[in-house]
This record gives C-alpha cells, sequence and structure tokens, in this order.
C-alpha cells in the first residue's frame, strides 16, 4: 500500500541540546539590521518547546548567526514550552504589536494547532522567514534486532503494537506523522500505530538509547553525531535524495512510495507595525546570507529553504490546508 504523494511537499532539524538561555556577542555600528543603522537591539526569540528541541537548536543558532555576522547585538532566546508548541504560539499571539519579539516554529506547529483544538492559529502571527527544510529519519538503537528497514518493517506488520515508535512531536508534528504516513504505506494502519510522545529531542534520544522504543522517526540533525558514533543507526531518510554525509538510503530507492521533509521559520506578534516587519525580513535575510549562517547549515546538515514575508505566508497558508486533509485521512481530526 502506498502512501500519496500529494503530501510529499510537506517540509524541518535539531541537533545538540544547549544551555537554556541565549548567549551574546558585542556588534560593530557598521552593520546594518534594517531600516535603522547599526545592529538590532534588544531581539527575543520566543521557542515554543524543550531546550535541545529542533526549534530551540534552530532558533540559537540563528542567534549566534546574527551576532556572529554583527547582525544584532545579544538575542535572548527563551522556552515557553506546552501543546505541541500552542502554548508558546498562544504567548505570542497575546503579545499584540510587541516588536522586539519573534518565535521559532515550523511544521509541528501547523499540525498542533488542529490536533489541540488551539484557540491561537499562525493566521494570527505576522510571517517573517522559513529558513530550513530537514530530512527525518528512521533511527534503531546500538543492539537493536532490526539492522534494515525491511527487517523492522516485517516485525511491525505482524504486530504492530508491540513495536513501538518514538517521537519528539504531539500528533500532528512531523515525528509523529512520518511513522503514520510510512505505516500507511507499507501496509500497517495507523490507527494501530505505537506511538510515544517525548517532550523533545533530547528526551527522544534518550528513549532510544535507552530502548523504550523499538525505533523513532526525528530530524536528521537530531541524531546524526549519534549515527557517526555508533550509539544509533539510521536505517532510512525520507528526503528524494540521500542525504550528504549520513550513510543511509532513502525510502524511495526502496520501493516505498513516501518522501517527507520538516521545515522551520520565523514568525512574529499580530500587530506588527510594516517598518518593524521589513526590519527582520531585512534582518534574516542579511542572516541568510552570510558565511556564518551558510557554516551553520552544512554542520547541521539542513536544507537551504528560504522565503520572505508574502512568499512564507502564502506557504504556511498552504500547509495549513494540507496538514488538514492529511490529519483527516488518518482520522486524528473531524
Amino acid at each position: 500500500m502506498r502512501a500519496r504523494t500529494w503530501f510529499t511537499s510537506i517540509t524541518a532539524v535539531a541537533a545538540l541540546a544547549v544551555a537554556a538561555t541565549g548567549c551574546g556577542v558585542s556588534a560593530d555600528d557598521n552593520a546594518s539590521g534594517g531600516s535603522s543603522s547599526g545592529p538590532v537591539k534588544g531581539l527575543r526569540i520566543l521557542v515554543p518547546n524543550s531546550p535541545g528541541s529542533g526549534y530551540d537548536t534552530t532558533a540559537r543558532a540563528a542567534a549566534k548567526a546574527m551576532q556572529d555576522a554583527k547582525l544584532s547585538d545579544t538575542v535572548e532566546v527563551f522556552n515557553t514550552a506546552g501543546a505541541g508548541g500552542t502554548v508558546g504560539l498562544q504567548r505570542l499571539v497575546n503579545e499584540k504589536g510587541k516588536e522586539d519579539l519573534l518565535m521559532q516554529m515550523g511544521l509541528g506547529v501547523v499540525g498542533a494547532v488542529f490536533t489541540n483544538k488551539s484557540k491561537a492559529t499562525l493566521a494570527d502571527t505576522v510571517p517573517i522567514a522559513k529558513l530550513i527544510e530537514e530530512a527525518e529519519a528512521i533511527v534503531v538503537p546500538k543492539g537493536s534486532p532490526y539492522t534494515s528497514l525491511d527487517q523492522l518493517v516485517t516485525a511491525w506488520k505482524a504486530d504492530p503494537g508491540k513495536v513501538p515508535v518514538g517521537g519528539a512531536s504531539n500528533p500532528g508534528g512531523p515525528d509523529h506523522l512520518t511513522p503514520m504516513l510510512l505505516a500507511k504505506a507499507v501496509g500497517v494502519q495507523p490507527k494501530e500505530v505505537n506511538y510515544v510522545a517525548y517532550d523533545g529531542g533530547g528526551e527522544l534520544l534518550t528513549a532510544v538509547l535507552g530502548k523504550k522504543v523499538a525505533f523513532a522517526a526525528t530530524g536528521i540533525g537530531e541524531v546524526a553525531e549519534q549515527a557517526k558514533s555508533g550509539d544509533v543507526k539510521i536505517l532510512a531518510v525520507t528526503t528524494a535524495a540521500p542525504v550528504e554525509g549520513v550513510d543511509a538510503p532513502t525510502l524511495k530507492s526502496m520501493n516505498i512510495d513516501l518522501v517527507f521533509t520538516n521545515w522551520r521559520g520565523i514568525v512574529a506578534p499580530p500587530g506588527l507595525p510594516d517598518d518593524k516587519k521589513a526590519q527582520y525580513v531585512d534582518l534574516l535575510t542579511k542572516m541568510h546570507g552570510s558565511e556564518q549562517w551558510k557554516t551553520t547549515l552544512t554542520k547541521q546538515g539542513w536544507a537551504d529553504a528560504f522565503q520572505t514575508g508574502d512568499e512564507f505566508k502564502s506557504f504556511l497558508t498552504s500547509e495549513n490546508d494540507r496538514v488538514a486533509g492529511v490529519l483527516r485521512e488518518l482520522g486524528l481530526v473531524a
């Protein structure tokens, strides 16, 4: 049984757990951060889940790139976790007109709005920029009885309940949608999947290494280093093409008709003045063009997917519609 390819354009990311507060460097006054001269000052970035998660890693990497490129002074990155990112989303929406605040977000928040029946939606925010895309990885711990995806799928089909899969997403997020769509593609009923949600990539990795789950679906950046050290094995990646530097086949190469990529971006509170929006678009455009950010993309294994303003707004609208359709098809929302 094959998953429909109309969902394949849904597009995320993460890596090392880091401290729960942002750190800064000084910036000189020769760089421009937008409509005003000099670096952007006093910027805060809300991360709507836990330290060490994909959103957290992306936000802190962006903050560091801005600072190292002297586009901003100290950037405060802080966490407001809960309900798949919708607690943070509600906080952002409540900060109407706030000019010093941005929020890191991505595909997981799109799904969580539906599955958590959030009053706050991404339509309430001001889209600033889409930053990156990332492959999802199908991962097993060192010493797993499953050394290939075929072996895993055979066991999964025989008894889905006895082959739990972990992810760092609530229902509707990328780590949840990946095994659900994979199940559908290989002939497992999605409703029979034993999915275990963890609060962020750090908790998920601990569960994988402790063999609390049979396998996991997670952003490639969350496990790339552990795969190199041999602590986990990546059985497959979900992108159409192999991921550079990762020794794992694609699902497509194994005749599984599923391509899926996660994505992450930045939004602002409602009521953000147009001149401030332009300043933030300019800031992230300059960051995107910096050598610091290019180095970050390579280091993390992230694909560049930069969009800004109205283009990103249109993308969010299409993703909202697309995710709603998938969740309905999987029987997760009415």
